[in-house]
């Protein structure tokens, strides 16, 4: 392996480990807390009714939560990163909606809800989870449990 490869393995690894743990904290976080709480934030952005939202608030945070697990373990790593830039992908649609369209968002519901930037914050820190989801797909393989089958 030359040095410039091992340079992109490297980066590619960091990505996957701080995007996988920026899931999995995301995800506990919503998980430890009151399901309501959550459906709160995800109803201020007037896409889902009550019902709905205390749904997706149910089990939003669990697939969360897998999806950083098997991220940052580099389990199925591909896939998982792209799982996680899909999903970015989506937060990116919500938060733009409702900054469009000048929603009263006071908790963006990304971290729980204890506290939040403004949405054109929040969607700027999305762009560059997204960068790291990107380094992740092409570059994630490093040090991955899918590596270690290979070598079986």
């Amino acid at each position: 392996m030359n040095d410039k490869n091992g340079i992109k393995e490297i980066l590619g690894l960091l990505a996957r480990l701080t995007l996988g743990g920026v899931f999995i904290y995301a995800g506990l976080i919503k998980a430890l807390a009151p399901a309501e709480e959550f459906g709160y934030a995800i109803e201020s952005y007037k896409l889902f009714g009550a019902g709905l939202a205390l749904w997706i608030a149910y089990i939003a945070p669990w697939i969360e939560l897998y999806a950083g697990l098997l991220l940052a373990g580099g389990v199925f790593t591909r896939w998982s990163a792209l799982f996680t830039g899909a999903m970015l992908v989506f937060f990116e649609f919500l938060l733009g909606q409702a900054w469009l369209r000048h929603l009263p968002v006071t908790s963006c519901g990304c971290f729980g809800s204890t506290g939040s930037n403004s949405l054109g914050h929040e969607f700027i820190q999305n762009l560059g989870l997204l960068l790291l989801a990107w380094g992740a797909f092409k570059y994630g393989a490093c040090c991955s449990a899918d590596r270690a089958v290979e070598k079986l």
